[in-house]
């Protein structure tokens, strides 16, 4: 169990950074349904549960050392050139949102410039991959605990404060921007996005463990475990909607609006675990291109920062508004590939 649990929290870490932390994601996602936004939840919470096992169970079964592998594997020469190329699409995208988050974080935490923040971002993010800075990331990575407790705790805070109850927060909770048309869409393309950004390294990660039942079962609880924090995000978000709906970071907006201390906190935290997921995000945008350690390598790593940097420009809200959707459908394609080939034990 011990293991499972390892695995459980490693891929709990993958998707966190980009597609929670902030709390807009979950805003777009879930709490602009209103209350249909918590069936949105207990969908998203079933398919993480269950995706979240084949991608470890299929990493295991297989003992993937590269994501390549695996996906031409279970979708054969054609449609695995698609998968990969959505999956390089999901990276760099990805990526670009992570630096304009960073932005908001500095924006609305220290009232300073967008652009500042961005650049710390970008600075620091190049620095690590050039130097290799191994410790830094898994210093960083030991934070998402921090994350979780915070979050717990605003939500409960959130909740104990309620001014207003949730029959007349939904009309405001309605009027918010929605990433997709309908709740069930909207809870489908969310998961489609996480795995297409954590797909890579969770068979990777079910790779490392021979014991396929133990994979699986750390797929398992990482999933639904993932699932039960967008719902205490989702239910804190909700009961204070008025107040932070218009916020770039709602999360943030809550921890400042319990204490300053607090607030500074979730922002160091956040920025932290974004910074986490950019480094992983442009050094595998990278490594897919160019040989590791080659000077044409940096050379990429640099100009693909640049780009990304010059692209965040856009906002942080409007890019998940409109990135994250378009990368959750193209998402589906690898999240169907996935159940056909747990379906056929593709690897057996």
């Amino acid at each position: 169990m011990k293991q499972s649990l390892k695995i459980a929290s490693a891929f709990i870490g993958i998707v966190v950074g980009a597609g929670f932390a902030s709390g807009q994601e979950i805003l777009q996602y879930f709490t602009s349904y209103g209350y249909w936004g918590f069936g949105a939840v207990l969908v998203a919470t079933l398919l993480f549960g269950y995706l979240g096992m084949v991608l470890t169970r299929l990493g295991s079964r297989m003992q993937t050392i590269s994501h390549e592998d695996a996906v031409y594997a279970i979708s054969g020469k054609v449609l695995g050139k698609v998968i990969d190329y959505t999956l390089i699409v999901t990276l760099f995208g990805i990526l670009v949102v992570m630096i304009a988050g960073a932005g908001s974080i500095f924006s609305q935490q220290f009232d300073l410039a967008p652009a500042f923040g961005r650049s710390i971002m970008i600075t620091l993010v190049i620095l690590t991959i050039m130097l290799n800075v191994k410790k830094v990331i898994t210093i960083i990575s030991s934070i998402t605990p921090f994350l979780v407790l915070l979050v717990v705790g605003i939500t409960v805070y959130s909740l104990l404060t309620m001014n207003t109850s949730f029959a007349e927060l939904e009309p405001i909770a309605k009027s918010q921007l929605s990433a997709t048309p309908h709740w069930l869409l909207s809870s489908i393309n969310y998961v489609s996005l996480a795995i297409a950004l954590g797909a890579a390294m969770s068979l990777v990660m079910g790779g490392a463990e021979k014991d396929e039942k133990i994979a699986a079962r750390g797929g398992l609880i990482g999933g639904l475990s993932f699932g039960f924090l967008i719902l205490l995000s989702y239910l804190a978000i909700f009961a204070k909607v008025d107040v932070v709906g218009s916020a770039d970071l709602p999360m943030l907006a809550l921890a400042d609006n319990i204490s300053p201390i607090i607030g500074i906190v979730t922002a160091v935290v956040i920025f932290a675990m974004i910074y986490n997921t950019a480094v992983s995000l442009l050094l595998s945008f990278s490594a897919r291109f160019m040989e590791m350690g080659t000077g044409r390598f940096r050379i990429f790593v640099i100009v693909s920062g640049i780009v990304a940097f010059v692209l965040s420009f856009f906002g942080f809200t409007a890019l998940v508004n409109w990135l994250y959707p378009v990368v959750g459908y193209l998402g589906l394609l690898l999240v169907g590939t996935l159940v056909v080939a747990d379906i056929r034990k593709t690897g057996k």
